[in-house]
């Protein structure tokens, strides 16, 4: 019985031996995924305190633009109620044609398509 009784710790011992280098070995993984994550972290926060200097003008630049927005939806109602259109005096000119011809694409010949034979 204290045979059976010590063979018991021992293979509890190595059981929890291997389970914490596992463990240990996880961790370690884990921690140099976090310490490249604290690295980009750090590179964001540089790359903002850049940012956050010129956000005093962008905000203003921003305020100008809110400000000319009525005036500018004015001045396009205007625009908009001073258009007329007569349906009747429109002329039809039929499809635009381009002032070279028509154009030639080398893009049907590359599919074997000839449009000319």
């Amino acid at each position: 019985m204290v045979l059976f009784s010590v063979i018991d710790i021992i293979l509890l011992i190595a059981g929890l031996a291997i389970y914490l280098f596992i463990v240990g070995g996880q961790l370690t993984r884990v921690a140099g995924v976090l310490e490249e994550c604290s690295d980009l972290v750090w590179q964001i926060q540089r790359n903002a305190e850049n940012i956050d200097q010129d956000l005093g003008a962008i905000n203003n630049t921003g305020r100008v633009i809110a400000g000319a927005l009525p005036l500018l939806y004015g001045m396009a109602e205007g625009i908009v109620d001073g258009a007329t259109f007569d349906p009747d005096a429109a002329v039809d000119r039929g499809p635009a044609v381009p002032a070279m011809g028509t154009r030639r694409s080398r893009m049907l010949e590359s599919v074997g398509y000839l449009p000319d034979e």
